[in-house]
């Protein structure tokens, strides 16, 4: 038995005992734990709740061969989608079986069915609205980019799926194909440990103490880097952006990728890349020597970078590379910082991703506002999460993602924006968001969001309206403006004196608030269509949009507009 598969076993078990209302309906007690598999492989692979996971479960009949669907936001023309197809192994805990051929093969269907729209799919309730939102998308003229992630708990497809793999003919800038297993979790799951190593200079570098911390800059080769990744992994990334950086594959990479094959322009990858920006509690080395220094690192963190890393790693790893890289270097700068110094390095991450961020979340915990907000709904019985947490969230939690996107919806009443643009929230949006934003404001519009969410996953209507699945932003904008038009304030006179009073209201007229809402938007729909029915697809595509608002104007616009 090998023990990473033993230990997710366990944790299996406890995932299906403590979280049954997130795994699919019935007795099977096998069925529940292949569900929980995926749920944590998702969980883990996205860095994201088992809740928030939960909602991108897909799997059971009419599932279309994915397990887990998760959409990512538009951005330069192009949009992610992560598909997860899992296969556990109940009795057999060795580790040793490879993800099956026959999936493999299911894989590759899946991929050339759901991403053409004129294909007609067999597809449960639960999937069917996301297939239409991406195929809205793909109709629309932007470009998916797939993650095709195959996870069970055994090793990799072995070289017969690989041919059917490559002889499916996908373009790899557009489908990355990802094998996810035990081991890997469990390595997410693991405390972190210090990274400790060594790492070679070419050249000269230049060093010296600035402001009480020390500087390093010089020239690495980068297949010392892809040994040290080899070595070690994402754990170098695990201050930054470890799964995503570990996980994803855009233009930047294919383009790094595409350099280094290059004969003739990989000699100047060194002046073409921005380079590594690397952490590390202490680096010592023999001064006496001059030049081509032995750095000996410990507590070694790449936050900026991660990218270029990664895609060295991949390319340096490729069977068939028969290249010559020892005249290939890249930039590296190096910090050596203390331990308390963590703002420091949030600020330096900051500053040095601007081509691919890093969650920006975490990057503006430490504002003014963020902790404003922190501590005024403290006052208020709620806990803040202003940095990214996997672990679940409980009722008298809000984090600032969901306050984010929920306050760019009710209350800033663009909810296109807070669903499409989420990358934005703390980055272009950010002013926008949290400027003169109190904490009564912002716990109001996130709890307004939750209730309309929780209709949106368990309907506790008989004949829900089909476009539901898309119009969460809309519905939850539409409650706050009857909430602030019942109670007879306007946004700006909404605070700590009145929110109890708001929110009793919101309890107490919720359901009255929402068939209204609901009523409102059928009617705005039939304004914008007419009588005839309306497809997913358009639906999908008109929330999207801005069509919607002129027909969704408040009836108090003083007193829903900021």
């Amino acid at each position: 038995m090998d023990i990473n598969a033993s230990i997710i076993d366990q944790r299996l078990d406890g995932i299906v005992s403590a979280n049954s209302d997130l795994l699919p309906a019935g007795n099977d007690p096998q069925k529940k734990k292949s569900a929980a598999f995926v749920l944590l492989s998702a969980a883990t692979a996205l860095g994201i709740p088992l809740e928030e996971a939960a909602e991108y479960l897909t799997e059971g009949g009419g599932d279309a061969g994915v397990d887990v669907l998760y959409v990512g936001d538009v951005e330069d023309g192009e949009f992610q989608v992560t598909l997860f197809q899992g296969k556990y192994k109940h009795k057999d805990l060795s580790g040793a079986a490879h993800f099956p051929e026959n999936g493999v093969k299911a894989a590759i269907q899946t991929i050339g069915t759901l991403f053409d729209p004129a294909k007609v799919l067999d597809m449960n309730d639960r999937l069917k609205p996301r297939i239409e939102e991406v195929r809205s998308l793909i109709r629309d003229g932007y470009i998916p980019v797939v993650k095709m992630v195959l996870c069970n708990n055994g090793n990799r497809w072995n070289d017969s799926a690989q041919k059917v793999i490559d002889a499916a003919g996908f373009s790899a800038s557009q489908v990355n194909w990802v094998h996810l297993n035990h081991n890997d979790i469990v390595r997410v799951l693991q405390n972190q440990k210090s990274v400790d190593d060594s790492l070679p200079l070419r050249g000269e570098a230049v060093i010296e103490d600035f402001n009480y911390r020390r500087v390093l800059i010089g020239k690495v080769a980068i297949q010392d880097i892809a040994d040290l990744f080899n070595r070690h992994g994402d754990q170098l990334l695990e201050r930054n952006i470890r799964r995503y950086l570990g996980m994803n594959r855009n233009r930047v990479n294919t383009a790094i990728h595409d350099t280094l094959v290059n004969d003739d322009r990989r000699k100047n990858f060194y002046f073409f890349n921005n380079g590594i920006t690397m952490i590390c509690r202490k680096f010592r080395h023999n001064a006496l020597q001059g030049r081509d220094y032995q750095l000996k690192l410990e507590g070694i963190q790449i936050i900026n970078g991660g990218q270029t890393c990664k895609t060295i790693q991949q390319t340096l790893n490729e069977p068939d590379l028969l290249r010559d890289f020892s005249e290939t270097y890249v930039l590296l700068r190096l910090y050596e910082l203390a331990e308390d110094d963590k703002e420091f390095v949030q600020d330096i991450t900051y500053a040095t991703n601007s081509q691919n961020p890093v969650d920006l979340r975490d990057l503006r915990a430490n504002d003014d506002q963020q902790r404003r907000l922190e501590l005024g709904m403290r006052d208020l019985g709620f806990n803040y999460r202003r940095k990214r947490d996997d672990t679940s969230v409980k009722s008298d939690e809000l984090t600032s993602s969901v306050v984010a996107e929920a306050v760019l919806a009710v209350w800033r009443r663009k909810p296109f924006q807070a669903k499409f643009r989420r990358k934005e929230l703390f980055g272009k949006l950010y002013d926008e968001v949290f400027d003169n934003l109190n904490s009564a404001q912002a716990i109001l519009a996130a709890l307004i969001f939750r209730l309309v969410e929780n209709e949106r996953k368990r309907p506790e209507q008989t004949n829900p309206p089909v476009f539901l699945p898309y119009a969460s932003h809309y519905k939850a904008m539409l409650v706050g403006d009857y909430l602030l038009e019942t109670e007879g304030v306007a946004l700006a006179e909404v605070n700590h004196r009145n929110y109890q009073a708001l929110l009793d209201r919101l309890n107490r007229q919720f359901d009255e608030f929402q068939y209204r809402a609901q009523d409102q938007i059928s009617e705005a729909l039939t304004a914008l269509y007419g009588k005839r029915e309306i497809s997913l697809q358009q639906l999908s595509a008109t929330f999207r949009r801005g069509d919607l608002m002129q027909y969704l104007k408040p009836a108090e616009e003083a007193g829903a507009v900021h």
